[in-house]
C-alpha cells in the first residue's frame, strides 16, 4: 500500500498563480507547444501532482517550471515546486537553479529569516578545484528564446560596479537585498539566454564576480556560511567561463574571510591555492597574492613564512610603480595594512600600530568607508592594547562620529565592543565620554 504524500510546494504555487486545475494544465500545455514538446495535460494531471500520486515527467518538469515562472513573474525552480532534481541534470542548470534558491531566499524580507541557519562559516568546506569547473557549462544549450549581446554584459558589470559602492559606502545592510534581488530577476535569466560563446562567457564572469560581491556583503552582515556559498557559486561560473583571474580573486577573497575569522590554517590553504592558480599577471597580482599569504602565515604563527611572503609583496610593489590589478587594486595602503596584520599576529604591537597610522597616510579618499572604520577600530583597540587610553579614544571618537552614516555588520560588531574595552577606564573623564557614546550609538 502506497502513501500519498501532498506536493505542498506545488499547492501554494498553484493557489497563488490562481489558477484553476484546468488553467494550470492548459499553460503548461501552451508552454510545450512553444518550445516544440507539445503535452496534451489535463485538469486531472495537475490534481494528481499536487494530491502528490504522481510526478511530472522529468522532460515535463521545465515546461511546469516555466508557466508557473510566467505566470508569479519571477524564477521557480525544482525545489520551490516540490520536484526532484532530475538526476542527470548539467552542472550548469545545478548552478542557475541554486542561484535562484539562494538571491530568492536572501532578498525577501519574509524569507531571510531563514539565513541565520547559514551563519556558521565551515571550514570544511569542499571548495571545487579548477580542473572540476573549468568549462563545465561549455556544452549545455539553454533553449530559451531570449538572446543577449555584450550590452546585456555591461549592464551586469555597471550595475555590479554600483552596488558595489553602495556597500563600500553604507555597508551590506541595503545593499545585500539589492544583490540578491538583481542576481535572481536580472542575471539569471540572462545565464539561461542564447548567446554567442564569447558573450555567453563574458555574462558567466560578469556573474561571477556579482555573487562574489554579494558574498563580501554577507560577511560584512556576519552571514559567514551564506557568503561560502556565494563565493562557491561564483567560483562554478568563474570556471564555466574559463576564466581564471576571477576564480583565483575569489579563493583569495575567501582566505580574507577566514583570516578575519581567526582560522589561520584555512586561510593559509585557500591563499596558497589562490597563489598557486593565479595566472602569471604581472607585479601588481604577485603582491595581492602575497600579502594575503603573509596575513594568513602570520595568524597561523608561522613566523619565517609570513616574513618572506611580506618581503615579497614588498618586492613586488616596488616593481609594479604605479597602477591596479584587475578585479581589485593592492596599494601601498593595503600593503600597509597586510604589514600591521602580520606584525600585529607575530607579536609586534608598536609595529602593528604604526603601519595602520601608515595605512590611513596612504588611503585614498575614494576608498571604502566599511573598511575604513573596521580598520579605524581596529587601530584603537591596540592603541589601548599599549595603555594609550586618550589616544584610542580620539581614534574611537572618529568612529563614532561615523557610524551613522552605516548600516554594517561588522562595524557595529566593533562599535558594540568599545563600550567593554572602555569599563575599566571610567575614572577617565575621556574615556567615560567616549565609553557612553558608545552605549548611545548601539541603542
Amino acid at each position: 500500500m502506497t502513501t500519498r504524500t501532498p506536493n505542498e510546494r506545488l499547492a501554494r504555487l498553484h493557489a497563488e498563480a490562481g489558477w484553476t486545475a484546468r488553467q494550470f494544465a492548459r499553460a503548461v500545455n501552451r508552454v510545450g507547444t512553444e518550445r516544440g514538446t507539445p503535452t496534451k495535460y489535463q485538469q486531472p494531471s495537475v490534481s494528481q501532482w499536487i494530491a502528490g500520486t504522481s510526478t511530472p515527467k522529468e522532460a515535463a518538469r521545465p515546461l511546469v517550471l516555466e508557466a508557473l515562472a510566467r505566470k508569479l513573474r519571477r524564477p521557480i525552480t525544482h525545489t520551490d515546486a516540490g520536484f526532484p532534481h532530475p538526476g542527470n541534470q548539467s552542472a550548469r542548470a545545478g548552478t542557475v537553479d541554486a542561484l535562484i534558491d539562494l538571491g530568492t531566499a536572501d532578498m525577501l524580507p519574509g524569507r531571510r529569516s531563514v539565513l541565520g541557519a547559514v551563519s556558521l562559516f565551515s571550514v570544511a568546506l569542499t571548495i571545487p578545484g579548477w580542473p572540476d569547473v573549468i568549462g563545465r557549462m561549455e556544452s549545455v544549450q539553454s533553449g530559451a528564446t531570449t538572446r543577449i549581446g555584450m550590452s546585456d554584459v555591461e549592464l551586469v558589470t555597471e550595475m555590479t560596479d554600483q552596488l558595489n559602492a553602495i556597500y563600500n559606502k553604507r555597508g551590506g545592510r541595503p545593499s545585500r537585498p539589492m544583490a540578491a534581488a538583481f542576481l535572481t530577476n536580472t542575471v539569471v535569466p540572462y545565464l539561461r539566454a542564447d548567446a554567442p560563446e564569447d558573450v555567453r562567457k563574458s555574462m558567466m564572469t560578469a556573474a561571477a564576480f556579482l555573487c562574489y560581491i554579494t558574498g563580501w556583503m554577507a560577511v560584512d552582515e556576519g552571514l559567514h556560511g551564506l557568503a561560502q556559498t556565494y563565493y562557491t557559486k561564483a567560483l562554478e561560473l568563474a570556471g564555466a567561463s574559463s576564466d581564471y583571474l576571477t576564480y583565483c580573486h575569489v579563493l583569495r577573497g575567501m582566505s580574507v574571510q577566514a583570516a578575519d575569522l581567526g582560522h589561520g590554517s584555512t586561510a593559509i590553504r585557500l591563499a596558497n591555492s589562490a597563489a598557486a592558480a593565479a595566472p602569471k599577471s604581472g607585479p601588481l597580482m604577485r603582491a595581492f597574492m602575497a600579502g594575503q599569504q603573509a596575513h594568513s602565515f602570520a595568524l597561523a604563527g608561522d613566523r619565517s613564512a609570513a616574513l618572506r611572503s611580506i618581503k615579497e609583496t614588498e618586492k613586488a610593489m616596488d616593481s609594479a610603480g604605479s597602477g591596479r590589478v584587475q578585479l581589485g587594486g593592492y596599494t601601498p595602503a593595503t600593503l600597509a595594512y597586510h604589514t600591521a596584520q602580520v606584525r600585529y599576529s607575530l607579536g609586534d604591537l608598536t609595529g602593528s600600530v604604526e603601519s595602520l597610522k601608515l595605512h590611513f597616510q596612504l588611503r585614498a579618499p575614494t576608498d571604502s568607508r566599511v573598511t575604513e572604520l573596521r580598520f579605524q577600530s581596529m587601530l584603537a583597540e591596540r592603541q589601548l592594547e599599549l595603555g594609550h587610553v586618550e589616544l584610542a579614544c580620539s581614534t574611537w571618537s572618529q568612529v563614532l562620529s561615523k557610524h551613522p552614516e552605516l548600516q554594517s555588520g561588522a562595524v557595529d560588531k566593533f562599535v558594540a565592543d568599545i563600550s567593554r574595552r572602555l569599563r575599566p577606564y571610567r575614572t577617565n573623564a575621556v574615556a567615560r565620554e567616549v565609553y557612553e557614546g558608545s552605549l548611545r550609538s548601539i541603542r
